[in-house]
């Protein structure tokens, strides 16, 4: 999953540094290398999930432990990140995030050894905890590089390429998460073939260890051009937790929360959903190899929405997307019993697969066209929720950061109303789950209502709190 996109930080003042256009040039190619690399770490778990239940034979619950342990760092690390960037500044920041991220692969790749679950989840909160440092200092320094006229344009970019890394993630981890004869339909699982596809998900993540400790190399070879073109650090940075003092605040927050929550557990349950019998009834890895259409289609949907905002209200496009995600998850509950009844002919999958076209293909789209419904989720109530806010701007965004975590506590959730399920619907469990996401909807279908009702002001540090 893209992850969301990170708020941008007011711990600093948006006046650069000078600097040669060169060194911009080229603090700006590996600065927004960052929003590619954390996209793509990110939305490795999603394949992940579906192999870690199958080696250690996993209920729902469990599985989404995953999804857990990587977005719990949110909450944990973001306030103290923060801190970090105050202290030593924008280079020390982003080097010090890759090299935990580097560490958090480490630890999972130690998974050959350990053989233990618990060291998989280990790896995923260290990894993450510097993916938050990153976010953190990178969306904050993109903003202020360069000329301020530019700043929304280098965000977006960099954006696109957060989308991308997405996409080349979950297809990347389809490829070399689901190999070997584990996840074919119908075989017959042995410790050896348990213990093989392990060893295809540590090598991964040593690999990607390797490859993310030379780029730390070249960042720190490049760190004076990085802070000769980073924003002047502000004396003062608002506390996250000043923020509760403010309405608008706390329900932005809870609406991230609901939001991140429910992208979270669509996309991380899509390979489980796309290959049941009813549905597209297709062996994991091409499940896996379709489900980051969905990150596909909310790049795209990043794209239309930010020409969209440029004629329709942001409150008024924000209620039609979270209606119609509402209504998609109610459509995906609707048929949970339907057969997948045949409609003649067949239709080429990604991975070179030629499927079946049958009813199944209905529920599959309509799980794949949520990814396009959130695509202008985040960034929209981050936007509507600091212009209502009475709380300074910094503390505002930082709240909304830690309400990330929220992609944790849903996924799980989510995983529990699936094994609660099972029990007396073994066959549309997973369709009639879409409940827990689809209540996350309806809240940020109500936030939207709400907020066009709202006194807006100037977003600013500079603004009154109230009772």
């Amino acid at each position: 999953m893209a992850g969301p996109m990170a708020p941008v930080s007011r711990t600093a003042t948006a006046a650069p540094r000078g600097g040669s256009k060169g060194g911009l040039v080229l603090a700006l190619v590996y600065v927004t290398a960052l929003f590619f690399i954390w996209a793509f770490v990110t939305n490795l778990i999603d394949p992940l999930v579906k192999s870690m239940k199958e080696i250690y034979t996993l209920s729902d619950f469990e599985t989404q432990l995953n999804q857990f342990a990587f977005f719990i760092a949110y909450g944990v690390m973001s306030i103290p990140s923060a801190w970090f960037l105050s202290r030593r500044g924008y280079s020390s920041s982003i080097i010090l995030g890759l090299l935990g991220v580097v560490a958090g692969c480490l630890v999972a790749w130690s998974t050959t050894y350990t053989n233990s679950f618990v060291t998989v989840l280990l790896g995923l909160f260290v990894a993450a905890s510097g993916i938050t440092l990153l976010q953190v200092a990178a969306n904050p320094l993109i903003a202020s590089m360069g000329d301020q006229k530019g700043s929304h344009f280098r965000l977006n970019l960099s954006q696109a390429f957060n989308s991308l890394g997405a996409y080349v993630g979950g297809t990347f981890g389809a490829a070399y998460l689901l190999r070997g004869d584990l996840f074919e339909k119908g075989a017959v699982i042995t410790p050896e073939l348990k213990a093989s596809s392990l060893g295809f998900v540590t090598h991964v993540y040593l690999m990607i260890a390797a490859v993310l400790a030379i780029f730390t190399l070249l960042v720190f070879l490049a760190r004076r051009t990085i802070a000769t073109h980073a924003p002047v650090m502000a004396e003062h940075a608002e506390s996250p937790l000043s923020a509760l003092k403010s309405r608008w605040a706390n329900l932005g927050a809870v609406a991230i929360f609901l939001y991140v929550g429910a992208e979270v557990c669509v996309i991380s349950g899509m390979i489980f959903f796309l290959e049941q019998s009813h549905v597209l009834n297709v062996p994991a890895q091409v499940a896996g190899y379709i489900a980051p259409i969905f990150m596909l289609l909310a790049m795209i949907g990043r794209f239309g929405g930010s020409v969209l905002l440029r004629y329709v209200k942001a409150t008024t496009l924000l209620v039609l997307v979270g209606a119609a995600a509402s209504l998609l998850c109610v459509f995906i509950i609707a048929t949970y019993d339907m057969p997948a009844s045949p409609l003649g002919g067949t239709i080429a999958l990604p991975g070179g697969y030629d499927a079946p076209l049958t009813m199944g293909f209905l529920p599959a789209a309509a799980a794949l066209l949520l990814g396009l419904c959130n695509s202008i989720m985040f960034p929209t109530i981050f936007t509507l929720t600091l212009e209502r806010s009475t709380a300074p701007a910094s503390a505002t965004s930082g709240l909304m950061c830690m309400a990330i975590c929220g992609g944790g506590f849903i996924s799980i959730l989510y995983g529990a109303v699936i094994d609660m399920l099972a029990a007396t619907a073994p066959e549309g469990a997973r369709s009639l789950a879409f409940v827990v996401p689809l209540a996350c909807y309806l809240y940020v279908l109500w936030y939207a209502l709400a907020a066009r009702r709202a006194p807006t002001h100037a977003i600013e540090e500079a603004v009154e709190m109230t009772a």
